[in-house]
């Protein structure tokens, strides 16, 4: 009877172990949460007027790496100027790969 017992908790462990990994593996980054990260870095220089985001994600290839990737846009008013940036961001870490400013 115990030798059951410990094969079934061993089993549910291995099992959650595994349900665990791979659910923490697919977890990227919502759209509104790489806005977010974009509009904390641009603020950090000064205000924010405007922004978007494209909510449906694309794949770039960089330094033959591909990269899924959320793509966005900053406005911002420095002395009465107006300045626009689109941005890139990883879907996958939240780290910002790319910055320009648009003219």
């Amino acid at each position: 009877m115990k030798w059951k017992a410990l094969l079934i908790g061993a089993g549910i462990g291995a099992a959650a172990a595994y349900l665990f990994t791979e659910a923490s593996k697919q977890q990227a980054i919502k759209p509104e949460k790489a806005l977010k990260i974009a509009k904390e870095a641009f603020k950090k220089r000064g205000p924010v007027d405007g922004s978007w985001i494209q909510m449906v994600p694309e794949t770039i290839l960089r330094n033959d790496m591909s990269y899924s990737i959320y793509r966005g846009g900053i406005s911002r008013r420095i002395d009465d100027v107006l300045e626009q940036y689109e941005f890139i961001v990883d879907k996958n870490s939240g780290v910002i790969l790319d910055v320009n400013q648009l003219k």
